[in-house]
């Protein structure tokens, strides 16, 4: 079990992924913060990233914040 903390800027007109240190990330996502469309598409891209599949992602902190806070369960 990983904790990161992942910081999202939405509505970027291109996505990006970088990892600032080894646990913390800068995500861009294309999508708008509503109907947590902005949060499923920040867990797809670290889901490719990290090689794991959708479910093994969770926010657990920071639902309605840029700042969240993620757990990745190996």
């Amino acid at each position: 079990m990983k904790y990161i903390h992942v910081k999202v800027a939405t509505k970027a007109k291109k996505e990006s992924l970088k990892q600032k240190s080894e646990d913390h990330f800068l995500v861009s996502v294309k999508e708008k913060a509503e109907r947590n469309l902005a949060n499923k598409r920040v867990i797809e891209l670290l889901s490719l990233h990290f090689k794991l599949p959708f479910s093994k992602i969770r926010i657990i902190n920071g639902h309605q914040s840029e700042s969240k806070l993620l757990i990745i369960e190996d």
